[in-house]
């Protein structure tokens, strides 16, 4: 379960000497906000949670005053580490938990109490209580920050990663140019690319008519990196595939275009028509010039859908409708 009640927060709240007896034994209750706080670390000298900062934090849930946890951050951090990133925004009810981490620093520990059912319903966006949870429960949230950044910090951390990220980028793209320039050296290969970029070379040629992009074609394929890797062959798995021609990467509908049923051609695709900077996750890397021998086994136009038909009356209806409009 992915916790998701870091919204946005309107207010930084302080701690000051705004605080009252609290009904539950131990806590002390903030006036502005209506939260029930205990700290067990807190200092004040060191950096605060603020607006549109970032946090790195621990959180335990137990329904008050019951022991068991009902909700931890180490069930749900990737990791495995009981610290999770979140940004800081705006609350999603006063009395809430941000507020409460609007009040601590870095390196404090804290327990609030809440009302459960605005916990759920309000900073959850829950339809309903999960079960446990009766309306009128209380709920204990358990914080540990481990680390603050400022708004200011954490705009420049993201400043640097899109920098970094952009940098890679624009290596990976020049790379992909030597790399597929070295292998059509390497292999020979003077055909010239067509306007797109693909590179598409005749291996056997096929008779009669050229599939439209709206077709259905049924081919096989083997497909490879430029260092010969084979990352998917139906080929290999005996079993051609079909599908809508305009419905693959723009470097398959343009080549497998310009066959002719029965033929075979290789096609060298640069990522700019096939999976671009993005790649294909577990598959194909970013900026990957892709190399395909494909055969054309048939083309079909795409069947069309069956359109649905209305009763017998409502067409009735219809037609009467259409009369007596005209």
């Amino acid at each position: 379960m992915v916790v998701k009640f870091l919204l946005p927060i309107a207010a930084v709240l302080t701690l000051a000497s705004c605080g009252s007896d609290s009904q539950f034994d131990g806590f002390t209750r903030a006036e502005q906000t209506g939260i029930h706080y205990k700290f067990f670390k807190h200092n004040e000298d060191a950096k605060k949670v603020e607006v549109g900062g970032g946090i790195k934090f621990s959180w335990v849930f137990t329904i008050w005053p019951k022991d068991s946890v009902i909700m931890e951050s180490k069930q749900t951090t990737q990791d495995g580490s009981r610290y999770a990133n979140f940004g800081v925004r705006e609350i999603s009810f006063k009395g809430s938990f941000e507020d409460g981490l609007l009040m601590m620093h870095e390196g404090d520990s804290a327990a609030f109490i809440i009302s459960a059912d605005s916990f759920f319903l309000k900073t959850m966006r829950s339809n309903e209580l999960p079960p446990g949870v009766k309306p009128g429960d209380f709920l204990q949230g358990v914080f540990a920050i481990k680390e603050v950044k400022t708004k200011v910090e954490l705009e420049k951390n993201n400043a640097e990663q899109k920098a970094e990220y952009e940098k890679k980028m624009q290596e990976a793209m020049a790379n992909e140019s030597v790399v597929r320039d070295k292998y059509l050296a390497d292999n020979k290969i003077t055909t010239k690319p067509t306007e797109s970029g693909l590179i598409y070379i005749e291996l056997k040629k096929g008779k009669g008519d050229k599939p439209k992009p709206t077709d259905m074609v049924k081919v096989h394929y083997h497909g490879t990196f430029l260092d010969g890797t084979v990352f998917d062959s139906s080929v290999d798995r005996k079993q051609p595939i079909e599908f809508p021609l305009n419905q693959v990467i723009p470097g398959w509908t343009e080549g497998v275009g310009m066959m002719q049923r029965g033929g075979k051609a290789k096609m060298i695709i640069p990522s700019a028509i096939a999976y671009g900077p993005q790649g294909r996750q577990g598959a194909i890397p970013p900026f990957s010039t892709l190399v395909f021998e494909v055969e054309l086994i048939d083309f079909k136009p795409v069947p069309e859908q069956p359109q649905m038909q209305m009763p017998q009356q409502q067409q009735q209806q219809h037609s009467a409708g259409d009369g007596h409009n005209h």
